[in-house]
């Protein structure tokens, strides 16, 4: 497994446009489209999550998502993403998705970044990776966390409760500011079209 940790991308930036094929999931019971564009989002927080199928880091993460869902429910939107490359990684392609979903019962969009547009924008690095954002005053989404779900790795017997995460969302839930003090992610790098790599990819650690 290659080690990589979030580029950090600043606190403050504004959700960068997109219009994704959305191989599963909606914002809505019972809403079905093939494409989800962020002007169709609704005014509330927001939480992006750069993740895949065969992550053994995701795979690791999958079970504190699901609570994620349940437990913000209503209050909170969320959108998982999936970035690599599928000339690379077949399994991370629109079935591999719709299956994982499947198995975690995710009934939030699941969209798919083949063009890798929305990770670069976002200075993806590694998957799983978090971006919370909350409307600001002009009604743009704006990042107020970025970094780990919590201390939890595959193997080091952290316990997987997702404390990182759920404190930054607990704030904007209830319209407090967020700790600045944020720790990154780390997991398996997002894996680039070869030859397409971005300026902050590099060998593994």
């Amino acid at each position: 497994m290659a080690l990589t940790p979030s580029t950090m991308l600043p606190l403050g930036e504004v959700l960068p446009a997109f219009q994704l094929p959305m191989v599963s999931g909606s914002l809505r019971d019972g809403t079905d489209a093939a494409t989800l564009s962020d002007s169709e989002l609704p005014a509330q927080p927001l939480l992006v999550m750069l993740i895949c199928a065969h992550c053994p880091f995701v795979k690791h993460v999958e079970p504190e998502l699901s609570r994620i869902a349940e437990d913000y429910g209503p209050a909170l939107t969320l959108l998982a993403v999936s970035s690599n490359s599928l000339s690379t990684h077949p399994q991370d392609g629109p079935e591999g998705l719709r299956h994982q979903a499947k198995q975690q019962q995710w009934r939030f969009p699941y969209l798919l970044d083949e063009q890798q547009k929305l990770a670069k924008a976002l200075k993806g690095a590694c998957t799983p990776e978090f971006y919370l954002f909350r409307p600001d005053e002009a009604g743009l989404q704006t990042l107020c966390y970025r970094g780990q779900l919590d201390g939890s790795r595959p193997g080091n017997e952290v316990p997987l409760d997702g404390r990182d995460l759920r404190r930054a969302l607990d704030a904007v839930l209830n319209g407090q500011p967020v700790n600045q003090d944020q720790q990154p992610s780390v997991g398996c790098n997002i894996k680039w079209h070869p030859g397409q790599e971005p300026p902050w990819f590099g060998a593994p650690a």
